[in-house]
């Protein structure tokens, strides 16, 4: 069985209409950035076991596997974009950073441009038009960016996802005292909950903005830290401290949440927590009380 026959999300009545619609793109390849990163490695065999042809773009030569053609080319510059876009009907979009973004959609938008792509998908990031933090600039540059490209697009907003969570949590847990700032929400969802309906936006008629995409439960950074903290079996006491400025007061407002008209994700962080930490802490003390 297939990854999409391995998830009934997939037989949703959405669904079936995004896989009957690629028909009409036919045989032209899909091409993906970003297609090695969190969301690309859930995505693009998604958009394969629909029976796309697939191509991902990467900075460093790969070989082709698995159905999954690679080309070599580098957002940041423009080297190999031409190459890789032609021939594409669509272009998913998923390539993020810290910096660099918006720069690296121009580019990528100047050589689809000169195509005749039939529809650009971006993945941004909620509150990109109300976070005042060099990030969610970057993401609403590169959402310009595909809006003023004249090709047919669509945006997808999501929430941070659990891995990025995870990732946070995780060095803060390695401080004796874990600071705390007061206010902060946050609505983490699935990353594979956003590739699914990626895939159904991708196969599906340019949407422009689509409605964002967040996770099933609003947490306090704290009730975040806390539920790694228990999966993990570690303790540490936390320090409630305030996070100043405009992007403090952006976060106490909840201008990162969607709260209302989000498409929303399935999976819980406690669900990803006893799939991801205690899984694995798991692991490690069986290997421990084997040796």
């Amino acid at each position: 069985m297939n990854a999409w026959t391995n998830n009934p999300a997939m037989y949703e009545p959405r669904a079936v209409e995004a896989r009957q619609a690629h028909g009409k793109v036919g045989a032209a390849p899909i091409l993906v950035t970003g297609g090695t990163g969190t969301l690309g490695r859930l995505g693009v065999p998604r958009l394969r076991d629909a029976g796309c042809t697939v191509r991902v773009l990467s900075r460093r030569s790969r070989a082709d596997g698995e159905g999954i053609a690679f080309v070599t080319g580098d957002l940041a510059t423009g080297e190999g974009i031409d190459a890789a876009v032609e021939g594409a009907a669509i272009i998913v979009h998923l390539v993020g950073g810290p910096k660099g973004d918006a720069e690296a959609t121009r580019n990528l938008v100047k050589a689809a441009s000169r195509t005749g792509v039939q529809h650009l998908v971006y993945i941004s990031v909620i509150g990109a038009d109300r976070v005042p933090l060099g990030y969610f600039k970057s993401k609403l540059g590169a959402e310009r960016a595909v809006a003023d490209s004249g090709l047919p697009w669509t945006t997808l907003r999501a929430a941070q996802f659990h891995d990025l969570v995870l990732t946070v949590v995780r060095k803060m847990a390695k401080l004796p005292v874990i600071p705390i700032p007061g206010g902060l929400r946050f609505q983490p969802v699935d990353a594979g909950d956003v590739a699914a309906r990626l895939v159904e936006l991708t196969l599906d008629k340019p949407a422009g903005m689509a409605p964002d995409m967040a996770g099933p439960k609003v947490y306090g950074l704290g009730d975040l830290a806390r539920g790694y903290l228990q999966a993990s079996g570690k303790h540490r006491m936390m320090m409630p401290v305030r996070m100043p400025g405009k992007a403090g007061r952006a976060y106490r407002a909840g201008e990162n949440l969607s709260l209302q008209g989000a498409d929303i994700g399935k999976r819980t962080w406690e669900e990803f927590l006893t799939e991801r930490v205690h899984a694995s802490s798991d692991s490690r003390s069986r290997g421990a009380s084997s040796n």
